[in-house]
């Protein structure tokens, strides 16, 4: 069905020298057409429901219209974007390398050349002096195509077969392609419609690979696959009957056995063979229980298991290869009320445990032999550390990464017997960055119900005059993820006009522990809300921002954040940037063909169940829009969005342009030819930063 579409944009006036300012253009206006909504004898109308249609030409022309009145808005910002494209890029080192990681009896790496978008896989036998061999030339393999992601590549345990996967729509689908790293013979086994993820078996024939529901794309089968067979004759090896679990496959560091897996948010269930026999049947490891939780990973006779089980903050333990049940675990490194077990890796003299205590990460090194340990000490007060790629057993030299608001990310190389540190490489940023002209901090707001929420924030040293500067801040707050502090040349853009940049620890995260996961979900999922808001209250009364200048960014369930603070608190931004945000969270949660939405009920609840319905409708941003003031917003979103679908936001704008009270711009803009991720391409991606930078630094009165 078609549906009739009113919307007009005024033809700007040609702007020339001396000439007054081009006219503002009027938004498109969005058709009314009621749609009644009814559960638990509630009922909603959602006057923006038939936006629900991608392919239909009266949709497309409406997102187009948006596009149209977004360029037309920031027309005389266009100088100033490209000015911060270009200053953002002139940071960025061209032609650049990643640090070898050794595997097999080959060094892999990739590399960038130029101007070239996208990087090259490459590997050397034996030793760095050896002749490099490109086995993905990716800027090649993308022409055409506007867009183009790598999801992985994997070789076979021969060294001569690559499998890669590849995705050029920006939906996440991945098809699945082989090489020879022999001769550069391309395979005509292609496998479609894949979550992007291989493991190979120990056969060098034999792959394993998860495909996605055509309609939910939920990944939801394992599959085998012998190279050289029909595609539509592979095996299915698993198949997951919930549609609330996720299945996944994976091969052990040890690479003695494949592992399948079906999670969902608070379950997790596994199932392993050994890698040499592809053709055996999978071992259920322990059988899954509500609210039970495990990853395991395989060392010598055993498996290792990183749990909740009787662990609130997880616990790592581990049992025999023969009796993996639960009853038959036993405890390594056990709960602690005040520090979360977040991962492990093991090596065959010491065992590297990550852990998070107030915030923040910490590597601990334990000696296999008599137990010594230690931590590693990185001398900052915020900052971020994780255990990098390491797929030997037989090294005592750790590999992790490191980086902080004012350090460049860096990979370290770390001897675990005698504590030397070896920095192997360091982000270099161009131009003329100094590390000392910036500071970074940590600090703590109180949330409306006591708790201390931290803040990590930046600013450049002479610039920040207590109560005057620009506020640029973000959270996400959602699924356990932690926001963690990093390093941005490209952030350098706002840090050299005066902005505070500062990342709000919100719940909902896992930052301070499970707790805080659990106190930011479900029907506690408001705390996320109101401990942003006191975050931005915070920073004003310390000075750190000025009233009038509070900016705040969230994407994808960041997004909802950005939505939900724009209702209750209008007041506190003077504007709001909502990425890819998930807006419409009632009539999505109640949708089970939408992608994801069985597995998030967990998360956010099922709103089929009349308390999370209540709660849910008491707090989605598209359902609370009201006739009332709103900051401005520029609002973002792709067409092929696979996470939160386009028309959340296209309606949630829609919606607000409708009851709204103010004239601050309210902008979207929709990527007709990407997904939730936005450009694929590692320059082109900028372009977008430079449109948000500009949206705020143009309401800060900053126009250079």
């Amino acid at each position: 069905m078609k549906f009739k579409l009113l919307y007009h944009i005024t033809v700007l006036f040609t702007v020339v020298s001396c000439a007054p300012k081009a006219t503002t253009p009027e938004p498109p206006v969005a058709e009314k057409i009621a749609k009644e909504l009814t559960v638990h004898g509630d009922t909603r109308i959602d006057n923006y429901y038939w936006m629900n249609q991608r392919e239909d030409s009266t949709v497309i022309n409406y997102l187009n219209a948006e596009n149209s009145y977004t360029d037309a808005m920031m027309k005389h910002t266009e100088e100033f974007q490209t000015k911060l494209f270009d200053e953002m890029i002139a940071r960025i080192k061209k032609t650049d390398e990643s640090v070898p990681a050794k595997m097999n009896g080959f060094y892999y790496y990739s590399r960038t050349e130029g101007d070239a978008e996208y990087p090259l896989y490459c590997r050397k036998e034996g030793n760095l002096e050896a002749n490099e061999q490109i086995m993905l030339n990716v800027p090649e393999m993308a022409k055409g195509f506007s867009y183009f992601s790598i999801g992985d590549f994997s070789v076979s345990e021969s060294n001569e077969i690559l499998a890669y996967s590849e995705d050029t729509l920006s939906r996440r689908r991945y098809t699945i392609k082989f090489k020879s790293l022999v001769d550069d013979k391309v395979f005509e086994d292609k496998i479609e419609n894949t979550t992007g993820g291989i493991t190979w078996a120990n056969d060098n024939k034999t792959v394993f690979y998860t495909v996605k529901h055509p309609e939910t794309l939920l990944p939801y089968k394992v599959f085998k696959h012998v190279l050289g067979t029909a595609v539509e004759k592979d095996e299915l090896v698993y198949e997951e009957k919930d549609n609330t679990f996720y299945t996944s496959c994976y091969k052990t560091k040890s690479n003695k056995y494949i592992v399948v897996g079906s999670t969902s948010t608070l379950s997790a269930e596994y199932r392993f063979i050994d890698a040499s026999k592809p053709n055996s049947e999978l071992n259920i490891f322990q059988v899954r229980e509500k609210d039970l939780e495990y990853s395991i990973d395989h060392f010598k006779g055993d498996f290792y298991i990183r749990t909740n089980y009787q662990a609130k903050n997880f616990r790592l333990m581990k049992t025999p290869v023969a009796n993996t049940a639960k009853e038959n675990w036993t405890e390594v490194i056990p709960n602690r009320e005040d520090v979360y077990l977040s991962n492990f890796e093991i090596f065959e003299n010491y065992l590297v445990i990550e852990e998070r205590k107030n915030g923040l990460n910490q590597l601990r090194i334990r000696r296999w032999a008599d137990n010594e340990e230690h931590y590693l000490d990185f001398g900052e007060e915020a900052y971020d550390a994780w255990v990098s790629t390491n797929p030997e057993f037989e090294t005592d030299v750790l590999r992790y990464g490191y980086t902080s608001l004012t350090t460049p990310s860096s990979t370290i190389d770390y001897d675990m017997g005698t504590k030397v540190k070896t920095v192997m490489k360091q982000q270099e940023v161009l131009g003329d960055f100094d590390k000392s002209n910036y500071e970074s901090k940590r600090i703590w707001a109180t949330a409306e119900d006591g708790t201390k929420v931290p803040i990590s924030l930046v600013y450049r040293k002479d610039k920040l005059k207590k109560g005057t500067n620009p506020l640029w801040l973000s959270a996400y707050g959602s699924y356990g993820s932690n926001s963690d502090v990093y390093f941005s040349s490209v952030r350098l853009s706002l840090l050299d006009r005066g902005f505070v940049v500062a990342t709000a620890h919100v719940r909902g995260g896992q930052e301070m522990g499970r707790y805080w996961y659990e106190d930011g979900k479900l029907l506690k999922k408001k705390n996320t809300f109101s401990d942003f808001n006191s975050c931005a209250e915070y920073m004003v009364a310390e000075g750190y921002a000025a009233k009038d200048k509070v900016f705040a960014w969230g994407g994808s369930a960041g997004g909802l954040l950005m939505g939900a603070i724009s209702n209750m608190r209008p007041d506190l931004y003077k504007g709001i940037i909502a990425a890819v945000p998930f807006v419409d969270v009632v009539t999505t949660m109640l949708d089970e063909s939408i992608p994801l939405t069985t597995g998030e009920f967990d998360e956010w609840g099922n709103p089929k169940n009349k308390e999370y319905y209540d709660y849910m409708l008491s707090y989605s941003p598209y359902d609370n829009v009201e006739a009332k003031d709103y900051p401005a917003m520029l609002v973002t979103t792709g067409l092929h969005d696979s996470q939160v679908q386009y028309w959340e936001p296209a309606k949630w704008v829609a919606k607000l342009r409708d009851m709204k009270t103010d004239n601050n711009p309210l902008l979207i803009k929709i990527n007709m030819d990407f997904g939730h991720g936005g450009a694929s391409g590692r320059f082109e991606r900028y372009h977008e930063v430079a449109l948000e930078y500009v949206f705020v630094l143009d309401l800060a009165g900053i126009t250079k």
